[in-house]
């Protein structure tokens, strides 16, 4: 096949977020590139978006993405010199629940720290903005003046505009057939001829999953169908357009799953209803090749109810005559974010697909993309929509469910102590049915079903309970004894699905020194690690045990398990051996001041005086572990690493020799509960790459003295300005609930920070907040208020030193 063209980077696909990519790489210099779409632009999901731009969302950096999205938009054709229709009209999101409004003021809070002026408003505000708004069983409603609709073909065809104007390429029907990389580009089959690239792309949609083939590739996502209804001109809307000189404000019925639009003079009605449709899931419903243009044929009796709920809350709707159905498919991944990164295990090769809000995620979507090729890394830390997050056992049926789920709970509420019911059990720990026995209730972390917490008699533990935003929920007062369990006896958490890594070979030693920022352990130890990036942020943190000269074992977050190997593979160099072991073994968390008591009756054959921070292999009821000298609990324990097969047998003896000396198994909420009292950072939440390794509060781990190590250079410099942000620990007049993630703190009438993770302290008794500061704030005493749900509740800003054995002397017993 001759060739075709040649590119530093190929897109495939010509959908709103395929050619933002490719508009973005433009506009950040890299002008030589092309994107190849199958048919016309705009086919698939594009043409038939509804077209809105919402900027909310309880996520920080999917605002963040719709945020830039609206701006860019706002300028855009007239950057460009393309027209565009595209209404700035407001929205109303209206609740019917208390709990809801407190939804609301939490998202008007990230918003206003975004600087975007939303606003809760009472029921009897509401009709002020929405005349035709049935009110009376409402609680509320939030406003946000930037959201709106556009006309998603012109919003596609703008930005190719300008991709074309800064020299892009763009090849319309041309399908990429095959792919082959030959070490150092990728040669892209199209029926044109070959395409070579540094890097490609998969931009493809719905097709997405079929793309990835070509890179033997399996996208963790599902088709839905999703329907929206276009209604005929009402005269009464149009005299009131008229006489006002806007449009109404899209409205969502949050509570009744829905959107209704003014659509011209008449109205755009989009449910999400439950139960739903997959499209494509079965042998019998294969995807067909070409689906560029079309539509499902219409389901409207799945949507009979949200119509005449509708119907009921705006009136006039029953005026207007149905014009037109639209039923298409929209992707969706079993969390509902999507793909944008790099593509697991594939070299040279990004994801920004599996879009199920492309349109107001697009133009964010294709900034992030652009970052992550030309630059390596994002502006900000997008962890919720990286491929990584998903680490292969997610299959066909699993993904199927859960996206199902996700659509037919589109805007339900995402509370701190709810876990979603479908997907589960996809991986059982060895004591898993033991842990059940005991009236555990559990939660997935990575498909790991993990204990959350140990229900007690007469604790109400269905799902219904768990939807709250309270503190004090079935769960409060059994976490609480749990906790009090580790503080005076002793406590056994199973932990399973702890991604371990080890490395061996010549030069490890010096290799890894270079990868973290701090001294590596010496032989018989092990210690925190970090990992900064070229610009000093926080990548990742990793326990580091040392086992010889050249020999070490990295022990990470269960979610981070795709996220850390790719980081060790990307930097790995000639000579070094990287083996994955997370299956092989499994773990439990034994800790307390009896700790060691209970070893001891348990027969364990280990040197149980070795101090914190060593590690050693041993027997228990003649089983091998491996036992690690650390609590993430922050007190006397170890960890008690066994492989697979042996793990049922330790748990046994250990829960038996333990019963007497008053050993009680604890979870998940008991363990976020003790570790935020101990100050210590949680991945992705308090260690992010929004953070430097300074601001972090992470100096210690950082040693100075080495003559080289990744982002040593820019991590000097902010040493020598000072950095304008640290970590800090408050403690909080919280009331009756937690800080949410990205809870703003205020200094009068000046916001200065932002908690990372909030959380309440048993065995001191207080809210606990881990936080980024403004420095010169970050004083011990410092008075503060933290907005909790809308609230301003009174903080106080605490010494560097963890609340709970500030001197380490529990631990180090």
């Amino acid at each position: 096949m001759t060739e075709f063209a040649s590119a530093r980077v190929a897109i495939i696909g010509g959908g709103v977020v395929g050619v933002s990519a490719l508009y973005h790489l433009a506009k950040a210099g890299w002008k030589d590139v092309i994107l190849l779409e199958k048919n016309e632009l705009t086919a698939g999901s594009t043409w038939h978006a509804a077209g809105n731009v919402p900027t909310f969302s309880a996520s920080w950096s999917l605002m963040n993405m719709q945020r830039y999205s609206a701006q860019l938009y706002r300028g855009l054709g007239e950057e460009v010199g393309y027209p565009m229709n595209y209404h700035v009209t407001g929205s109303l999101r209206i609740g019917h629940s208390q709990e809801r409004l407190l939804e609301f003021q939490k998202v008007a809070g990230m918003g206003r720290y975004q600087g975007m002026d939303m606003e809760v408003l009472g029921p009897d505000e509401i009709r002020g903005r929405y005349p035709f708004l049935e009110t009376h069983d409402l609680t509320g409603a939030l406003y946000d003046p930037n959201d709106g609709d556009i006309d998603p073909a012109q919003l596609t065809q703008a930005l190719a505009t300008g991709a074309r104007q800064m020299g892009a390429r763009i090849e319309r029907f041309c399908p990429v057939t095959a792919a082959r990389w030959t070490g150092k580009e990728w040669i892209l089959s199209t029926p044109k001829g070959e395409v070579r690239a540094e890097y490609v792309v998969n931009a493809a949609g719905y097709y997405a999953a079929e793309v990835g083939k070509l890179f033997n590739r399996r996208v963790p996502m599902m088709v839905m169908s999703h329907q929206y209804l276009l209604f005929d001109a009402i005269p009464e809307l149009e005299a009131w357009s008229a006489e006002s000189g806007h449009k109404l404000p899209l409205l969502r019925d949050v509570d009744s799953s829905y959107y209704l639009r003014q659509e011209k003079m008449g109205f755009n009605l989009g449910p999400y209803e439950n139960p739903c449709q997959a499209h494509w899931a079965t042998p019998d419903d294969p995807m067909p090749e070409d689906f560029s243009f079309q539509l499902y044929p219409d389901a409207l009796e799945r949507l009979e109810w949200h119509i005449a709920d509708a119907m009921a809350r705006v009136p006039l709707l029953e005026k207007a005559g149905l014009q037109k159905v639209i039923n298409g498919p929209i992707p969706y991944t079993p969390d509902g974010n999507p793909l944008i990164g790099p593509m697991p295990g594939v070299p040279n090769a990004f994801e920004a697909c599996v879009f199920t809000f492309g349109i107001c995620q697009g133009g964010g979507a294709g900034k992030v993309l652009a970052e992550w090729v030309t630059e390596g890394a994002t502006e900000w830390d997008m962890w919720s929509c990286d491929p990584r997050r998903f680490t292969g056992f997610e299959d066909h049926d699993y993904c199927i469910a859960k996206g199902k789920e996700v659509y037919g709970n589109e805007y339900a509420m995402h509370f701190p102590h709810h876990a979603w019911s479908e997907g589960r059990d996809k991986k059982l720990s060895p004591v898993h049915e033991r842990t059940k026995a005991l009236s555990a209730q559990f939660g997935p972390f990575n498909g790991w079903e993990r204990p959350l917490w140990y229900a007690r008699p007469g604790d109400d533990i269905a799902e219904a309970s768990q939807r709250s935003w309270r503190r004090e929920g079935p769960w409060f007062a059994a976490v609480k004894a749990e906790c009090e369990a580790v503080r005076d006896a002793c406590g056994i958490l199973d932990l399973p699905g702890f991604s371990r890594y080890w490395l061996s070979g010549p030069g490890t030693a010096d290799w890894l020194s270079r990868q973290i920022t701090g001294k590596l352990p010496a032989t018989g130890r092990l210690g925190l690690a970090y990992f900064a990036d070229d610009k000093g942020r926080i990548v990742t943190e990793m326990s580091v045990a040392r086992f010889g000269e050249e020999e070490f074992l990295l022990i990470t977050a269960a979610t981070a398990q795709s996220h850390d190997r790719a980081w060790l593979e990307k930097h790995l160099e000639a000579g070094i051996t990287l083996q994955e072991v997370t299956d092989l073994w499994s773990c439990q968390i034994l800790t307390g001041p009896k700790a060691r008591e209970v070893l001891q009756a348990a027969g364990a054959e280990a040197d149980l005086s070795k101090g914190w921070l060593t590690h050693q292999s041993g027997t228990i009821a003649g089983r091998e572990v491996w036992f690690a000298r650390v609590s993430f609990a922050g007190e006397l324990g170890w960890e008690l690493h066994t492989k697979t097969a042996d793990t049922l047998a330790v748990w046994d003896a250990v829960l038996a020799a333990g019963a007497p000396l008053g050993l009680k198994p604890f979870g998940m909420f008991a363990l976020n509960s003790l570790r935020i009292e101990k100050g210590y950072r949680a991945w992705k939440g308090d260690l992010s790459t929004d953070y430097n390794i300074l601001q972090g509060g992470l100096e210690r781990f950082v040693d100075w003295a080495k003559p080289e190590f990744r982002g040593k250079a820019r991590l000097e410099a902010l040493k020598a300005e000072g950095v304008n942000r640290r970590f800090a620990t408050l403690v909080i007049e919280a009331g009756a609930f937690d800080p949410p993630y990205m809870a703003t703190i205020w200094n009068g009438d000046e916001v200065v920070g932002e908690v990372t993770s909030g959380y309440f302290g048993h065995r001191v008794g207080k809210c606990i907040g881990l936080c980024m500061l403004r420095s010169d704030l970050n004083v011990p005493g410092q008075a503060l208020e933290v907005e909790i749900f809308g609230e301003r509740r009174r903080a106080e800003v605490q010494a560097d030193e963890p609340l709970w054995d500030p001197k380490n002397l529990r631990i180090r017993a």
